[in-house]
């Protein structure tokens, strides 16, 4: 922080008033007196509109409205206090670091030290006189306090806006204090009449919200605490609005598809060839893509479901509906062993209802390819199965009723839009289990099913947190496994060896390791994602064939692959992993009849590693571990995992906001379907606004 900024720089006087609709004037217009140097010092913020000013909000807060004396600090306590420098001294420690030592009076009368460590550039800055705000660390011996400084500002404040209040501390530089950003956006504030609100008073009190301009307001100084929580639930709330309706109008929610209904006496006959009994999750699942399928509009739903939760039978049950009604039913896979094995799978399912199920991959000869493709041309086929060949020049259908796109996050727009020219209904499948506040986010395009119970009879996988110095133990117990009849992975985060990472064992180096370690019995293979896909597809095959019986792998088996007779998986550096991709490895185990177990290395011993990897060792759930990983990971960048031209969240937290985003989601989608176009005159304030927050509306394109 810094320090510096000046009394006279920022002068009390007349602010004047600024119309609402010149909130994007630049700081330079001088429209409200911020002073002479705003433009830059606000600027360097990336402060460059008064709008700017108004949404630079605090990054955390700080209860300053009864601060202690020093006299009350007690050792070890965090504190923040204000005082006046009295003088300062800089010393070298033995070690050569620099320490600042500043000897300081607060407001009883109360001298202490404070200390700063290496930041040398401060003693110009701290001279006596200057009265100052400090955080820190208290250390007392006896009568002597000393306070070791994390953060600190200026209190060159007239107005007494750091101090007396609940705070709110910005993000500044060398060149800004803090009390010159509070007096600028109090400057602001007070120049600025009532902020006209987008949203009508009548949904304000459905929701339990404040006026947008009590919000800001609020937001930058709040009177107490329940002031500021009400302003930022409003804000996060719109948000999350923006958010949802910039994603629901990329895709027209009156688009027309092919209304598709299903008998009663369809869904009988599919069920009497399962092997098996639907869970009373799938049926659900069933019941809403149906009713999707049967609307005239077009379906875009989200079918999640952990691993072995029965995905592909609720989807083949769609595919049959879809061909009882007299159309083609496409499944797109993103690997050749995947497609292959959706294709088993609903061949099972479908061939004794007559369904004519084929199978289309770039590994196919061209004669086959012709031949298959001819046959969809035809309506000869009903349901083909594929890799990204399905999208390729060549590929007609007579008439497609649906998509499946499996793990469609592997597909690139382009390919995806290939694939569902002609308005067919889509299904959009995936077993990574994410948490529902967001999926409703990074697939809020696409309606949400979830299969959220286990088919009985799935085996147990018994999962185990090992130190690294007992990898010679790990790799015993693999050996008896072989012994046993069984095949085991051993999957690396690495594909060769890093400076940065070098205790990480790279996939050769640990492929070669274990040809040694192991006895020369047990065959072992090697796969990563470097590998032409036909040579993955060749070396998965070779262990589905059991030809191989330990295979070492970089994540490229994380998802989809299914081998019952594997019932070991080995993961090194587990700590490298979040939650959710060490369920995914998981998952690629007790797929069969056999015990099957999970041994987690950890490189690193640490506490924190050993409590985050212990919560794969107590949860077995899919979305229960996808909570935790997203509490402790965050959700990252929104804009990487999708397109562009979304609106962004300031304040909204995809953590700890689920019941807002539900909210916001339901409100607009009550929006839309009473106005889609946004162009009623009660929408005028809300097309404005979303049309400010998105430069361009074009999100997640499965149409």
């Amino acid at each position: 922080m810094r320090t510096g900024g000046g009394r006279g720089d920022l002068a009390p006087g007349a602010a004047g008033v600024l119309a609402v609709d010149r909130l994007d004037e630049p700081l330079s217009s001088r429209l409200v007196d911020l002073g002479a140097h705003a433009p830059k010092k606000l600027g360097a913020l990336g402060i460059r509109t008064y709008r700017d000013l108004l949404t630079y909000l605090p990054r955390r807060y700080e209860d300053r409205r009864l601060l202690p004396i020093v006299a009350a600090l007690e050792d070890g306590q965090n504190a923040t206090v204000t005082a006046r420098v009295l003088s300062r001294s800089a010393t070298r420690s033995r070690r050569g670091l620099h320490v600042l030592r500043a000897y300081l009076e607060g407001p009883s009368g109360h001298r202490f030290t404070a200390v700063w460590f290496n930041q040398p550039w401060l003693e110009k800055q701290l001279y006596p006189g200057l009265d100052l705000v400090l955080s820190g660390r208290v250390r007392r011996q006896g009568g002597r306090v000393e306070l070791s400084v994390t953060g600190f500002e200026v209190d060159d404040d007239e107005a007494s806006l750091s101090f007396g209040r609940i705070v709110g501390v910005y993000r500044t530089d060398q060149a800004t204090s803090q009390a010159y950003v509070r007096r600028a956006v109090m400057r602001l504030l007070e120049a600025l009449p009532t902020l006209p609100d987008h949203l009508p008073r009548t949904w304000l009190e459905r929701y339990g919200l404040v006026p947008l301009d009590v919000a800001w307001r609020d937001a930058h100084f709040p009177a107490d605490e329940r002031a500021l929580q009400a302003a930022m639930r409003r804000l996060k709330f719109d948000d999350f609005l923006f958010f949802e309706l910039a994603v629901l109008r990329s895709r027209d929610p009156a688009r027309l598809g092919k209304s598709q209904p299903a008998t009663p006496e369809d869904l009988e006959r599919f069920e009497s060839v399962l092997p098996f009994e639907l869970t009373r999750a799938q049926r659900r699942a069933l019941e809403e893509i149906l009713a999707d399928m049967a609307a005239p509009r077009q379906m875009a739903r989200l079918l999640q479901g952990d691993v072995g939760s029965g995905k592909t039978a609720v989807a083949a049950a769609a595919m049959f509906v879809a061909v009882r009604g007299g159309r083609q039913a496409a499944l797109m896979a993103p690997t050749e062993i995947l497609a292959r094995q959706h294709f088993a799978n609903l061949q099972r399912y479908l061939f004794p209802l007559g369904v004519r199920t084929e199978l289309l991959t770039g590994a196919m000869s061209a004669g086959e390819r012709a031949a298959v493709r001819s046959r969809l041309r035809t309506g000869d086929t009903d349901v083909v199965v594929g890799t990204h060949a399905l999208i390729q020049e060549g590929v007609e259908f007579r008439d497609l009723g649906l998509a499946v796109i499996d793990e469609e996050h592997r597909f690139g727009v382009t390919q995806r839009r290939a694939l569902v020219q002609g308005v067919p209904d889509v299904l959009v499948m995936s077993a990574t289990p994410i948490p529902r506040s967001l999926a409703l986010t990074l697939y809020g395009d696409l309606d949400l099913t979830v299969i959220d119970e286990l088919p009985p009879g799935r085996t147990p996988v018994t999962t185990r947190l090992v130190s690294a110095n007992r990898r010679a133990d790990v790799y015993r117990f693999v050996a008896q496994q072989v012994a046993k009849g069984r095949q085991a992975y051993v999957v690396t985060p690495l594909i060769e060896e890093s400076e940065a990472l070098d205790e990480v064992l790279a996939a050769t180096g640990l492929y070669e390791d274990l040809r040694r370690i192991l006895p020369a019995s047990v065959r072992v293979a090697m796969l990563h994602g470097r590998m032409p896909q036909v040579e993955k597809d060749a070396v998965m095959a070779s262990f589905r064939a059991r030809e191989a019986d330990v295979l070492v792998s970089t994540t490229v088996i994380e998802v989809g692959v299914d081998v019952p007779n594997a019932t070991v998986m080995v993961v090194e550096n587990a700590e490298r992993f979040g939650l959710s991709q060490l369920h995914q490895l998981r998952g690629r185990v007790g797929r069969g009849a056999h015990e099957s177990y999970c041994l987690l290395v950890a490189g690193d011993a640490s506490r924190k590693t050993r409590r985050r990897l212990e919560a794969l060792v107590k949860h077995s759930d899919g979305f229960t571990i996808a909570e935790l990983d997203l509490r402790i990971r965050g959700p990252g960048d929104l804009r990487g995992t999708r397109q562009s031209g979304l609106p962004d969240l300031s304040v909204g937290d995809l953590v700890s906001d689920g019941e807002i985003i539900e909210q916001a989601r339901g409100l607009a989608q009550a929006i839309l379907e009473a106005d889609p176009d946004l162009r009623a005159a009660w929408a005028v304030r809300l097309r404005q606004e979303l049309a400010r927050r998105s430069s361009a509306v074009m999100v997640r394109e499965v149409m």
